[in-house]
């Protein structure tokens, strides 16, 4: 299962994420990005969902590394935070988001490479500029405020699908 969520900024890809993932029963890893915000949005942080282990993802603080608009990317947390949480063994896998700050590490560009060319379940929320790039690794769903319940509710149903075919198709021995 690999699901995209697009749409326009503030419609709530990454509060469908981190709700889907309250939601979820089984195994979890991956990343979160919000906002760094000090009278205006300054940056991004991103975050490890299993370890909670946070960095910077981007900043107009920042002075060096590559630019995406105002703000400069921190490659060294991408890859300090978000390859590691690809790595570790779980039932899905959440990576918030792909979009240009993210893919500005080649190593997490590889790793994204592998991980969705895998049998690994992942639910990610993809920048609307790379809907072309990603969409023929799986189905993409794009996320409004008057669908954001609807949405919400069909991808939880599948999860639960899902973990429950992964459960039932494991091998049980009974002494």
């Amino acid at each position: 299962m690999k699901i995209f969520i697009s749409g326009q900024p503030g419609c709530g890809k990454t509060t469908l994420v981190k709700e889907l993932i309250k939601n979820y029963k089984g195994s979890v890893s991956g990343f979160i990005t919000e906002e760094i915000r000090n009278n205006g949005r300054i940056g991004f942080k991103i975050k490890d969902i299993q370890t909670e282990k946070e960095g910077v993802l981007a900043s107009i603080n920042l002075k060096e590394g590559p630019k995406v608009g105002k703000y400069f990317v921190n490659v060294k947390d991408i890859e300090e935070i978000a390859i590691p949480s690809l790595e570790r063994v779980a039932s899905i896998y959440f990576i918030d988001e792909i979009g240009a700050m993210e893919l500005k590490s080649k190593r997490f560009e590889e790793m994204l490479e592998t991980a969705l060319s895998s049998d690994k379940n992942i639910i990610a929320t993809l920048h609307r500029n790379y809907v072309n790039i990603y969409k023929n690794y799986g189905e993409v769903i794009w996320l409004t405020r008057e669908n954001w319940n609807e949405i919400f509710e069909k991808i939880k149903s599948r999860l639960n699908e899902n973990q429950n075919k992964e459960f039932n198709n494991r091998n049980w021995y009974c002494r």
